[in-house]
């Protein structure tokens, strides 16, 4: 089985290999291709990998090709992870310097920045479905692109249900709730619902028994994992439900927003930054084996240990515990979507997917995030309880303004993308909606196409 990898240059592509590096089944991926307009990125990619095979010790581990031609990368692919970044990590750093000088959140998937990073972003995104749809009509999509569900939606319109995106964050929010519980995440059902970055845990069966409230009425519980010191005991329990880290950004928006302008470097620039070096190191000729990979390992445990760190500070919490820090993400979820895709494997993944009849206020098109059952014919995603109303309102104000970024995207209506940022729940005024968009327009030329 041949995967290809869009954004291959990218940081998170060892934890991918690692995974299927440990996947000895039949049927497994042999062959990795990685592409990326950046050669130097992905020489030096190519050189972690190489030491995580050594590492491993598995004689017959993928094999692995680096191309920065597009058509020779999709070549008889069977799955393709579209991973990349439209601007970079200095595109990242401007939109969150940008937003905050305005008094609004910049964060890469949430607000402004949010909304800055999907206009550069969709376009691509066609581009490369058309171009899927056209060298590899018959490979399944794994998006991993943020804004992760925005992303999936826009590239669904060439590739409908064989585009899936995947997340992190709801794995390890039911991981985490699980463990509490006393459940292995294999015995719990969970029932989580919403869009990407903006869902709630709102039940966890075991034995067909819901076991949320036991933790809700628990305190010390509560507070021992990450969403339950971030947002705190009260506010879980008035909720009914355990948000998504991201609502954090909603829920304590002011708090967030003062928390990142007071910050030395925004995440955006932090990231640049220690990437730059990484990149510098793992990619210097003449290195001892295994520099590459202790160069990785080295980056991944900082960029893990820093992340939402303003998001902390504001909720006066401390450092991250080690069980947050723990691996079993994206690379878990794609490689369990492959196998059952693949290999007629069932399983039940919390993905991003069409919506069809499971969200009664979106329509079929939308793109949420629910479990889905997963098998050879793709993603199916289950029935839900409907949304209480201030979710609703959450979920239908946001998916309002993806669809006026996916419309900006596909007509280049100036009009349109200040409409969206408009429109955004963090944003709430047209005049700083217009100063935002000049801002990203002078700042990003891949904004040009808009008029």
């Amino acid at each position: 089985m041949r995967l290809t990898i869009l954004g291959g240059g990218g940081f998170r592509v060892p934890l991918v290999y690692g995974a299927l590096l440990a996947d000895h089944a039949e049927g497994r991926v042999t062959h990795v291709t990685l592409y990326d307009e950046d050669a130097g990125r992905l020489a030096a990619m190519a050189r972690v990998l190489a030491d995580q095979a050594a590492a491993a010790g598995v004689p017959d581990a993928p094999a692995v090709t680096a191309t920065v031609d597009l058509d020779e990368a999709l070549r008889g692919a069977d799955f393709v992870f579209s991973a990349i970044r439209v601007g970079g990590l200095e595109g990242r750093a401007a939109d969150e310097r940008i937003a905050l000088a305005e008094g609004v959140l910049g964060q890469e998937t949430v607000g402004a920045g949010g909304i800055a990073y999907g206009l550069r972003t969709v376009p691509v995104a066609r581009e490369f479905a058309r171009r899927i749809a056209r060298r590899a009509p018959e490979a399944w999509v794994i998006n991993f692109t943020n804004p992760a569900g925005l992303v999936t939606e826009a590239m669904a319109e060439e590739l409908g249900e064989r585009v899936i995106g995947i997340c992190d964050s709801p794995v390890g929010l039911g991981r985490r709730i699980a463990r509490l519980l006393g459940a292995g995440p294999q015995e719990a059902w969970i029932d989580y619902v919403g869009l990407n970055h903006l869902g709630w845990v709102r039940g966890l069966r075991v034995g067909g028994r819901d076991e949320l409230p036991r933790l809700l009425a628990d305190t010390e519980a509560l507070e021992s994992f990450e969403e339950g010191r971030l947002f705190g005991a009260e506010w879980l329990r008035s909720l009914g439900a355990i948000p998504n880290e991201y609502l954090h950004y909603y829920y304590f928006n002011r708090d967030t927003v003062r928390a990142y302008r007071e910050a030395e470097q925004t995440r955006g620039a932090f990231l640049r930054d220690q990437q730059r070096g990484f990149y510098a190191e793992a990619g210097r000729p003449g290195q001892p084996a295994g520099a590459a990979l202790a160069a990785w390992d080295r980056t991944r445990a900082e960029r893990e240990a820093t992340y939402m760190a303003e998001n902390r500070e504001a909720a006066g919490v401390g450092e991250r515990d080690e069980s947050d820090l723990e691996s079993g993400g994206y690379e878990q979820v794609a490689l369990a979507l492959m196998r059952a895709i693949a290999r007629d494997e069932r399983a039940t993944l919390i993905l991003n997917v069409q919506n069809g009849p499971t969200l009664s206020v979106l329509d079929a098109g939308a793109v949420i995030e629910v479990p889905c059952l997963v098998d050879a014919n793709g993603a199916h995603p289950v029935g839900v309880a409907p949304l209480p109303l201030h979710a609703v309102g959450l979920v239908t104000a946001v998916k309002a303004v993806e669809r006026e970024i996916l419309a900006a995207a596909a007509s280049g209506s100036r009009a349109t993308a200040v409409k969206a940022f408009a429109l955004h729940p963090l944003v709430d005024s047209v005049g700083v909606a217009r100063r935002l968009l000049d801002g990203y327009a002078a700042e990003h030329p891949g904004l040009a196409y808009l008029r």
